[in-house]
């Protein structure tokens, strides 16, 4: 991968590959999970302690079939079947993978195949009839051999006590020195158990990474079935190709995306929700009917029905907008909560605000709520009038109806339905020049 980075913590679609592939399998509900884990062990294990997993470590990386070795003394003997899944193999469905153990049902060795148009590179699945009989190699497969198109991809399910045994007897005489998994089926075949095969859903589903270039198509290749989703769905996606979903969107009816947004973590737009180009959405809740103009970013925020915000407007944590709210292009909320039909249409920024209903915050005007060393909060009632260019400077409350004039900077409360100015008297000075610059010698 060329990276620092363990391969399987790279993400896909706002994820790491494993966590992906630890999601597939959560439904399966399974006595106990275990990664196997290797090069840079500690982050790994770090991301997966949450998932409820048991950990084992290969050191060295002597092969899939050592790999799996490590795992032996944490299988749960209670288990009659055990799932071999691969950490850098991310888009493997629940169901996929349900099928397969259901075909192993604790009884046969089964491997997830997929037939590809090309399958150069893939071991082959030999059969006698309908009875597997091998996995051949690339490398090693005849030219009738090479004509096969059904390949294994690296994911089996096996009978517990089975696989113990299979395990024990692997050996490491090859080119690599290594110990590989795909030995137990000729054991399997060997003792006369059944060996069978259960089908991937999709090519996609079962690709691996192996370069940035890899994850960069799996990437693109995630995105087309999120966004054949949110289609089938009913959302109006202004380009299929041009949408990021990393995390969860869900949609009502009648939502519409312009093109280049990308949604983060979980994000629910109500019905009839319009989301502008090239916006930025994580986190968030938006209400039925708002509109979210272009270029406009919203992390952990609420955004009411029929509000419309931006564009280039930004939502930071903590922004609470209630019904019919305004919020336009330069428009900054951070910690604050705006009731129903209050505006901020330009160049603003309210930071640790109360505001109540009906309010107009005039362009250019801040809550000033930062001491240096603590935040305060600036309270604004309802239907208070905030002119240009004000600095609200908190603590501070605005009485219901307040006008606050232009250019004031305001340190002190004002009462409501009254008129308070906070600025300097304008004064002219007669006989005043400009300074000239001086004349070049």
């Amino acid at each position: 991968m060329k990276s620092a980075l363990p391969k399987v913590l790279h993400g896909l679609g706002g994820r790491a590959l494993l966590q992906h592939v630890l999601d597939a399998a959560a439904p399966l509900q399974a006595r106990r999970t275990v990664v196997v884990t290797g090069h840079g062990a500690d982050a790994v294990e770090a991301m997966a302690a949450t998932s409820g997993a048991v950990f084992a470590r290969q050191m060295p990386q002597l092969g899939t079939g050592h790999a799996v070795q490590q795992a032996v003394p944490l299988l749960d003997d209670a288990a009659t079947t055990s799932l071999v899944l691969n950490g850098d193999v991310p888009l493997v469905r629940t169901d996929t993978i349900q099928a397969l153990a259901a075909a192993c049902d604790g009884r046969r060795l089964a491997l997830l195949t997929v037939n590809l148009a090309d399958a150069s590179g893939y071991g082959r699945i030999v059969r006698q009839g309908d009875n597997v009989q091998a996995i051949v190699e690339h490398k090693d497969a005849s030219a009738a051999q090479r004509e096969i198109r059904e390949v294994y991809t690296g994911i089996m399910a096996a009978p517990t006590a089975a696989l113990k045994r299979w395990l024990a007897r692997l050996e490491n005489k090859n080119a690599q020195g290594e110990y590989y998994l795909t030995d137990v089926v000729a054991l399997a075949v060997a003792e006369g158990m059944a060996v069978v095969t259960s089908p991937a859903g999709s090519e996609t589903e079962v690709l691996g990474v192996n370069s940035p270039k890899q994850l960069a198509d799996l990437e693109r290749r995630y995105q087309a079935l999120q966004a054949d989703a949110l289609l089938e769905a009913g959302v109006r996606l202004a380009d299929p190709a041009r949408l990021d979903v990393r995390g969860h969107l869900q949609c009502g009816s009648d939502v519409s995306i312009d093109v280049n947004c990308v949604f983060e973590g979980r994000v629910v737009l109500g019905d009839g929700v319009r989301v502008g180009p090239n916006c930025v959405i994580r986190d968030a809740r938006i209400g039925a009917g708002a509109v979210i103009h272009a270029f406009t970013h919203i992390d952990d925020a609420t955004v009411g029905a029929g509000a419309l915000i931006g564009p280039y407007a930004r939502l930071r944590p903590g922004a609470d907008l209630g019904e019919d709210v305004h919020i336009g292009n330069f428009v900054e909320v951070k910690n604050s909560t705006l009731a129903r039909g209050a505006k901020a249409n330009h160049l603003a920024y309210l930071g640790d605000a109360t505001v109540g209903e009906r309010v107009n915050f005039g362009a250019g005007s801040i809550t000033a709520n930062y001491d240096g060393a603590n935040k305060h909060r600036t309270v604004i009632g309802n239907d208070v009038h905030v002119g240009s260019n004000c600095v609200l400077v908190a603590p501070l409350t605005l009485g219901n109806g307040a006008t606050v004039g232009g250019g004031s900077t305001l340190n002190r409360d004002a009462p409501a339905g009254q008129l308070t100015v906070a600025r300097a008297r304008a004064v002219t000075l007669p006989g005043w020049q400009r300074p000239a610059k001086n004349t070049p010698r």
